[in-house]
């Protein structure tokens, strides 16, 4: 069976050129002590903006690790799929992020529903979880509630999942429950039922995506109380370990966090916690790869930095269009965007320190980033161009693809000095 490392880390990269300078990171990260399985994912969005084939990142992957000699495990994940999209992914990937929120809140056959609360009677009551002080007052209307609001998703979760099984065979692929698409934050008594849902449907599930509190915005740091999400991390830590002795779910089954990436205010209480608690974590570091590319565009200046002042001056004019389909993973000030004549005078240096995402930098604008994360899709519409001139200026964007994914990610959430 195909299962998935304590630690790993999904790794986008949508124009598939950065994948030896993440594997780079992992590895250096195996060295300090910190082994992480490294997942190469790609959603279906990004491969129809972009015009790539699920298959490219298979090529990708294998390519990178034959020549890094990497002979640890690593994944292909065919990331946020649902019944409409899963067959493309199906011959080329081995791990599936099943994205059930779609379907959250649509309400499965009343003979469904009877039938899983006649399965969970015995929780109602008094539900205590070990690791969290407060025991639960759990009623029947409650349980209710909770079926009829994620039962179906579950069911279709299933349809999903043996739609893939079908095709790959037992064991030969990892899945990955995904709910974190939604406008609410799932409660511990809520995950603890979904888990059951998910168990009586035969998923063997590892990882689970919940909804936290805060905003998870694209590129960004973390918008919320840390200290809250770090209750509501830890508590869902405990419920997902009660779950998997309670109802025979994975041993490994870990939480995943889909980050949006840069979520550094949040990753320090993730690395305690899971130090504290001995668990395992698989966190999506989702686009920041393509900033990363833009920003060691910019620093090597002459027609590189020309192109990508061009890539900002279009994104400018066609805001609303780059930002309707990430409409709920962004906060754009526009009052707060550069303006292009004041850009067109910008030198490397201040482009990509406007780009890079350092707290506390005087020139760090997190408007910009975000518009720019958005932006992909017009480096897509001039690809020959732009795959030149990654190529020929290799050196400088592997090193800014290596710093973001080691340094300010991998350290951060591991507490590498």
């Amino acid at each position: 069976m195909k299962t998935l490392g304590k630690y790993s880390l999904g790794l986008g990269d949508r124009f598939g050129h950065q994948g030896g300078a993440q594997l780079k990171a992992i590895i250096v990260a195996g060295k300090k002590g910190i082994e992480i399985t490294p997942v190469w994912n790609k959603s279906n969005r990004e491969h129809t903006t972009i015009g790539t084939q699920p298959g490219d990142v298979r090529i990708e992957a294998d390519a990178v690790t034959k020549a890094a000699g990497f002979k640890k495990p690593y994944f292909v994940d065919a990331d946020h799929i649902n019944l409409d999209n899963v067959e493309r992914f199906i011959e080329s990937s081995d791990f599936f992020t099943i994205d059930v929120a779609s379907y959250i809140g649509k309400k499965a056959e009343d003979k469904e529903i009877d039938e899983f609360l006649s399965n969970v009677e015995k929780y109602t009551g008094y539900l205590e979880i070990p690791g969290i002080k407060s025991s639960f007052k759990i009623s029947k209307s409650e349980v209710r509630q909770i079926a009829e609001k994620y039962l179906f998703a579950a069911i279709k979760a299933w349809d999903i999942f043996r739609k893939i099984e079908k095709a790959k065979g037992k064991g030969n692929f990892v899945t990955e429950v995904s709910m974190d698409e939604v406008p609410y934050p799932q409660t511990p008594v809520e995950l603890f039922f979904i888990l059951k849902m998910l168990a009586l449907e035969n998923i063997p599930v590892q990882t689970i995506a919940p909804k936290f509190s805060g905003r998870f915005n694209k590129g960004v740091d973390y918008v919320g109380d840390p200290l809250k999400f770090a209750e509501e991390f830890e508590s869902d830590l405990m419920v997902i370990d009660f779950a998997i002795k309670e109802f025979g779910l994975p041993e490994n089954l870990k939480m995943s966090i889909h980050s949006g990436s840069d979520k550094f205010a949040i990753y320090s209480h993730i690395g305690s916690l899971i130090k504290k608690h001995n668990k395992g974590i698989h966190v999506k570091t989702a686009g920041t790869t393509w900033l990363e590319e833009v920003i060691g565009l910019a620093e090597s200046g002459n027609s590189a930095l020309d192109f990508v002042k061009d890539i900002y001056a279009e994104s400018l004019n066609k805001i609303e269009e780059l930002c309707a389909p990430y409409a709920d993973v962004i906060d754009i000030n526009i009052s707060s965007l550069p303006s292009k004549s004041d850009v067109l005078k910008w030198d490397n240096r201040k482009f990509a320190a406007a780009l890079r995402h350092v707290p506390g930098n005087k020139d760090y604008n997190p408007n910009m980033r975000q518009l720019i994360h958005v932006a992909y899709k017009l480096a897509a519409h001039k690809m020959d161009e732009y795959y030149k001139l990654l190529e020929a200026n290799e050196k400088t964007v592997g090193h800014c693809v290596y710093e973001n994914t080691y340094n300010r990610h991998i350290c951060r959430l591991f507490d590498i000095k």
